[in-house]
């Protein structure tokens, strides 16, 4: 019988929490990014300029078609190579998690675009008339009327894709980046009690992700009821 031995986890528990910080800051920035940048890919696909829409579905279309382990390898090996011969970096310097939060919001807004657009389309169109007959243009018809409308729908369905990109952000273990998953298995393996640590690092995804699931719940029930 394996005998569980738990002791190594509070003295792990300040490297844990730098993992932790990693990990909230990539996701943070990610939803941020990709939630501005998917507003854009939205509005594009939808405009009635046909390359913009192009553009737009392409671009969806290929980050929804691609494994997000392959898009994080992609911006690991490539990117920073590629940026530091245009900036002139200095070989050798850490971007890992440059690479990974660029990965991820990347990736991620191809994602939250299509969440934002079908919240523009569930705005009824008698609304864009009607700010037109108000004088006002299309984008500003966009920006003052269409879209905190369809923001205050879209609010459970971002924030869902919000705890799901927490959950993803455990596969930046492909370029070594400390986070807390990463952070977990790094003390678990060298103290070795690797299963206590990866049994610690679930309960804490767990709590953190159930806990922001029922906040979803709540949220969705106040804005059906509104």
């Amino acid at each position: 019988m394996y005998e569980f031995d738990w002791s190594s986890i509070p003295g792990a528990l300040p490297f844990l929490w730098d993992g932790m910080k990693v990990t909230l800051v990539i996701t943070a920035q990610a939803v941020l990014i990709g939630i501005v940048w998917g507003t854009l890919l939205a509005m594009m696909r939808l405009s009635p300029i046909k390359a913009l829409s192009w553009f737009a579905a392409g671009y969806v279309n290929l980050f929804r078609a691609v494994p997000l382990v392959m898009v994080l390898l992609w911006f690991f090996l490539i990117v920073p190579e590629f940026v530091g011969q245009l900036f002139n970096i200095p070989r050798g310097t850490d971007m890992r998690l440059s690479s990974a939060m660029a990965g991820f919001a990347l990736f991620e807004s191809a994602y939250y675009s299509e969440i934002i657009r079908a919240g523009i389309q569930s705005v009824p169109k008698g609304q864009i008339s009607a700010a037109s007959a108000l004088g006002m243009n299309y984008g500003q018809a966009m920006r003052l009327v269409v879209l905190p409308q369809a923001f205050r729908n879209m609010v459970p369905l971002l924030l869902t894709q919000g705890i799901i990109l927490f959950q993803d952000t455990s596969l930046v273990y492909v370029s070594a980046l400390a986070d807390f998953f990463g952070a977990a298995y790094k003390v678990g393996d060298r103290d070795g009690r690797l299963v206590e640590m990866l049994l610690f690092a679930g309960v804490v995804y767990f709590v953190i992700c159930f806990s922001a699931s029922q906040l979803v719940k709540r949220l969705q029930k106040k804005y059906s009821t509104a």
